[in-house]
């Protein structure tokens, strides 16, 4: 056993002198130590004492300045004194380096995002603009925050929205310019905010301004934040999250203060404009929520802490990162569904009652009761329901029969005509026709293919527990199993419920005659020899609550009838919120790869931290300006490299304080610690999840992580170029080499950034530092590494 003179003995800087001597690190690192508050803490020599008693006992002592106080930084020593050069010009800067440093950073973020920015009269990629601008609704797999705001830039610029933004068209005069402007600012306020997050994170001031670089002269951060897309949004987005985060979190030793309270709710309202603008937005959410489970863990253990108090960091927490964000999120579909008036693309998404509000819409015409006879489209009630579908491709095992599936889309394919069943018998033509009612047996034709609604003993393709439903016979051959009962459950309108089948408003189930099993959708999608298209069972569970097995009438068309009340229809916002929402999924499920095509843009996670490659963003052709989405290398290969470097620094650490060997002072390792966390944490919540969702993945889903990667690459160079025994002249020239490296190859790539012109062979061969980058040959990459 070791006596407490070993350990003084093993420990470098066990004693307070040697500690402060070890911590009187140059003008550029955290600094200099309050050596006799530090002297008189009995366990500043403990690096195995829990964090808050260390805390409480340097707060109630006064001990490193005080935790609470924005100015003082919290590893248990004040900041050191600044002194000023004589000469006034570098002392104005010194004076204000703190406005000079980001203002400088920030304009020339925007020199590179907006430089030439029209230099490409086309559509590049996946540009867009006319949304939002007529009024029409439209469906897309993100929320619509993102869109709204192109929207808004295009109404800013003039455009009417008249150009159909067809990938590779030439732009009219249409202020193309300015929308793209309007996008670059905000790839641009990344650089200020990694800065300002480099702070909160206690490096350097070179540190600092070092990880502002990577993501000033990244490549890739520069291509995609000059054109029309959602992804400048959703990265600046998440950085100021993850800015919200760090700040708060230097403010938790002065709780329920007012800078406490504002950037707890600035967190909020951060986490909801990310979330509203593509759902990638909730991985940087969930690692705000680990954070806060791991603080509200800590506090658990504080048993300083009155139970009323400790209750009040949860109502908070609870107020400010759940309710807030969340409102936030709603209040974008709010406004997406009052903009969006007019009848669209994307009605097809939404529930009948909804399209039936919308301008321009037809169903308001429809005859309001149902008959035997009339030919209609069947909708799904459940939320992203879709219509009731079928076509002549048949099921590959099973029966064989024509498939049946719900679809989002409107065609003719999604016609049915509602015939008396063969086993009942046919009243007399009185020239009326006869309105159904609940308890009526039907049969339904597929209009485009004269197939009856079929289902029988055979297994469902994919939920094999239920009956397949397919498309069999016609009028001249058909069974009882063709036969369906009509099962009346609500009306929604001011219509009574008296069991007639009216359009849009009632709602019913359709039970099969023979087998007594309940028609349903479940947004399940069928594989690719379905076209990824929603599966439709027999479900013989009987659960006649499911709004999955549960429809409408949506479309309805009967000579014999006359038009229904124009003004009869009216839908719930939150019924409406959720049935989008639950659309929205069901169409991100549905992007996975098609086997039986190559998609040459696409790529693998594994690809991507080692710059394995790159994106063609438009056409190759000669006379083309040509973009191509890589990043910079260095600072790519170096992120990626920090991450294993930080592992093992970590592993060596800890196996060292075991032993009470001491490298670093306890608040030092807890601020290399935490800090370290949130940067790995950030990146793994942002890479792991593309590599095990199913989903097709491209270049640009790494951004976010890369992110994470970069400022860690900053952070552990400030902590290795600032141990003891590290001079100030092999620092400066391991920054001055770092600085160099990721500005001469941002530089190197300036073509790739900024357009190729000509051909590629002729200029760009020099720049292919891997053989899997097709910057010259037109090949899929098919290296993982």
């Amino acid at each position: 056993m070791y006596t407490s003179e070993n350990i003084k003995r093993r420990n470098p800087i066990g004693s307070s002198a040697a500690r402060d001597q070890s911590l009187q690190q140059p003008q550029d690192d955290h600094h200099h130590s309050n050596s006799q508050n530090r002297a008189s803490d009995p366990y500043g020599q403990n690096p195995l004492k829990p964090a808050f008693q260390q805390q409480q006992h340097q707060q109630a002592g006064g001990g490193g300045g005080g935790y609470g106080h924005r100015d003082h930084y919290q590893f248990g020593y004040a900041p050191p004194r600044k002194e000023y050069s004589a000469n006034k010009y570098i002392r104005f800067y010194q004076e204000n380096d703190y406005i000079l440093i980001p203002t400088l950073l920030t304009l020339v973020s925007f020199w590179t995002r907006f430089r030439d920015i029209k230099s490409s009269d086309i559509v590049v990629w996946d540009e867009f603009g006319s949304y939002y601008i007529k009024g029409e609704f439209y469906f897309d797999v993100h929320p619509p925050l993102g869109k709204m705001l192109v929207g808004l830039s295009g109404a800013l610029a003039g455009y009417d929205g008249s150009f159909g933004f067809d990938s590779g068209a030439k732009y009219p005069d249409i202020g193309f310019g300015f929308m793209r402007i309007f996008n670059a600012f905000f790839g641009a306020i990344m650089v200020p905010l990694a800065y300002w997050t480099s702070q909160e994170l206690r490096m350097s001031q070179t540190a600092c301004v070092f990880a502002a670089v990577l993501v000033l002269f990244d490549n890739a951060y520069v291509t995609i934040s000059r054109f029309i897309l959602l992804d400048s949004m959703l990265l600046a987005a998440t950085c100021f999250v993850f800015f919200c985060l760090t700040r708060f979190r230097n403010e938790r030793y002065d709780p329920f203060s007012l800078d406490w309270w504002l950037w707890l709710a600035m967190t909020g309202v951060a986490i909801g404009l990310v979330s509203s603008i593509k759902w990638v937005g909730l991985f940087v959410t969930a690692l705000v929520g680990l954070n806060t489970i791991e603080e509200l863990w800590d506090l658990f253990g504080d048993l300083s802490i009155p139970k009323t108090t400790y209750i009040k960091h949860w109502v908070a927490r609870a107020a400010c990162l759940i309710a807030l964000p969340f409102s936030v999120y709603v209040a974008s579909f709010a406004l997406h569904f009052a903009i969006l008036r007019n009848s669209g693309p994307g009605d097809a998404q939404m529930s009948s009652l909804f399209q039936a509000s919308l301008n321009g819409n037809d169903f308001r015409s429809n005859p309001l009761y149902v008959a035997y006879g009339s030919k209609v489209s069947i909708k799904n009630t459940g939320y992203g329901g879709g219509l009731l579908h079928s076509h002549v491709q048949t099921f590959p095992e099973g029966s064989g029969q024509q498939q049946v599936t719900c679809y989002h889309h409107k065609d003719n394919n999604n016609n049915w005509i509602i015939k008396h069943a063969k086993s009942e018998e046919v009243p007399e033509d009185t020239g009326s026709p006869l309105i159904l009612r609940d308890g009526n047996l039907v049969r339904l034709g597929h209009e485009q293919t004269n197939r009856s609604l079929h289902s029988h003993r055979i297994k469902a393709p994919v939920t094999s527990a239920q009956w397949e439903v397919s498309g069999y016979g016609d009028d001249s051959t058909n069974d009882a199993n063709d036969e369906w009962i009509i099962e009346v459950v609500d009306e929604n309108s001011h219509h009574p419920k008296d069991g007639q089948l009216r359009s849009l408003s009632t709602t019913f189930r359709l039970r099969h005659r023979i087998l007594g099993c309940l028609l349903t959708a479940e947004n399940v999608n069928l594989p690719q020899w379905g076209f990824r298209q929603i599966e439709v069972t027999c479900d013989t569970r009987n659960r006649t609550n499911s709004p999955h097995s549960i429809w409408n009438v949506e479309q309805h068309w009967n000579d014999k009838l006359p038009a229904g009340e124009g003004n009869l229809y009216k839908s719930k916002f939150w019924k409406d919120f959720w049935h989008l929402n639950v659309a929205m999924m069901t169409s991100n499920n549905a992007l996975i790869p098609d086997p039986d095509k190559e998609d040459v843009l696409a790529s693998n996670p594994s690809q991507w931290p080692l710059l394995a490659v790159g994106l063609r963003m438009c056409g190759w052709g000669d006379d083309t300006i040509k973009f191509y989405l890589l990043g910079n290398p260095i600072a790519w290969w170096g992120g990626t490299f920090s991450l294993g470097v930080f592992a093992l620094t970590v592993f060596y650490y800890i196996i060292r304080r075991q032993r009470k060997f001491q490298d670093v002072s306890p608040m030092e390792w807890e601020h290399f610690l935490a800090a370290g966390k949130l940067l790995v944490g950030g990146w793994f919540l942002h890479y792991i999840p593309f590599c095990v969702m199913g989903r097709v993945t491209y270049l640009h889903h790494y951004f976010p992580a890369l992110y994470f990667s970069l400022l860690l690459f900053s952070l552990m160079i400030d902590h290795f170029v600032n141990r003891p025994g590290v001079s100030s002249k092999v620092r400066n020239a391991v920054w001055a080499v770092a600085f160099a490296a990721v500005t001469f190859t941002f530089f190197f790539f300036w073509d790739v950034t900024y357009g190729i012109r000509g051909p590629a062979a002729e200029t760009m061969t020099s720049r292919q530092w891997r053989g899997a980058w097709n910057i010259i040959d037109d090949h899929k990459p098919n290296t993982f590494i």
